[in-house]
């Protein structure tokens, strides 16, 4: 059962938060510019390198890149195996159009011969360490049978299947049965690639059934995370107090460890995730969206909770 990686989302600060209250098997940082890596300045390197910290809490931990330049990919993997990461991952389905264009991304389900030569130049860069996919059924249509079978003569530790088109972005239902099929053709390859389901899983129930369902060999959970660090946490349901206390300690590691890097506003989609669900719940998302820093924050919520205890 692994963390998905999404960009803004994912980061050092919410990682952190999760690892502590619901650690899951495996977890993904937000996907990286292997290019950024390469060639920005002292100032735009920071950034990216500020993207690659973690603590050890959240071991086992994949670094995601995304690139179309085998050279930029061998020197992040070389650079993750140096920093002591426990894998590498090579975004090969995001649909965003500024990724697209630099030939990364769900555009190289177009070019699997590039394809390919990342995933070599990622082994050469990083030896020893397991060099892993994450894609999509196809592009405009569904094209496992053309596109998986390429992909696994590479022999990649796991391909990754979002289980909908880059055509199709979020905005239709997750097909599952496309990720059987994944696991049919990895079976007839006989490659030892592990097959991972990706798509509309909210709990791990669901992501069980979707294993049976499948035969896939792992699930990853993506969306469902937002506002519930506890997703991997076998049956427990946090009080309001309590996801309300995480919220706060969610949002002081945010500006320990990324407010020079980040701006605040990022933080805030996480609000709505976390205050939902309860009497006055409205009110405070409104009243926390006027904040501007950490210590407002708690102000605010602590303000609620003195309401809201009385109430009770």
């Amino acid at each position: 059962m692994a963390l998905a990686p999404m960009a803004d989302v994912t980061d050092a600060a919410f990682r952190r938060i999760i690892a502590k209250y619901g650690k899951p098997d495996v977890m993904w940082t937000e996907f990286i510019s292997a290019d950024g890596l390469a060639l920005a300045l002292e100032a735009g390197r920071k950034k990216f390198l500020k993207d690659l910290e973690y603590s050890e809490a959240e071991r086992p931990i994949v670094a995601q890149f995304f690139t179309s330049s085998p050279e930029h990919m061998k020197g992040a993997a070389e650079l993750v195996a140096k920093l002591g990461f426990d894998g590498i991952d090579i975004n090969m389905g995001c649909p965003d159009r500024s990724v697209e264009k630099q030939g990364a991304g769900a555009s190289l389900m177009k070019n699997v011969v590039l394809a390919r030569e990342l995933v070599r130049a990622a082994k050469e860069g990083a030896p020893n360490l397991p060099v892993s996919i994450k894609t999509r059924t196809g592009y405009g249509k569904p094209d496992l049978e053309n596109w998986l079978p390429e992909i696994l003569k590479e022999d990649p530790a796991i391909v990754t299947v979002h289980a909908r088109t880059r055509k199709e972005m979020s905005k239709a239902p997750a097909r599952w049965e496309f990720v059987r099929r994944a696991v049919e053709i990895r079976d007839l390859s006989g490659k030892e690639t592990l097959i991972f389901g990706n798509g509309d899983v909210k709990d791990l129930e669901e992501a069980r059934m979707r294993v049976r369902e499948t035969g896939c060999d792992g699930v990853m959970l993506g969306r469902a995370i937002f506002g519930n660090p506890w997703l991997f946490t076998e049956g427990h349901m946090p009080s309001v107090e309590e996801r309300l206390k995480v919220l706060i300690e969610h949002t002081k590691l945010f500006e320990e460890l990324l407010d020079d890097y980040k701006n605040f506003a990022v933080m805030k989609k996480h609000f709505k995730a976390y205050v939902t669900g309860f009497d006055g719940a409205g009110d405070l998302r409104v009243k926390l969206m006027d904040t501007n820093n950490a210590s407002e924050v708690e102000a605010v919520i602590n303000n609620f909770l003195l309401y809201y205890s009385h109430e009770k």
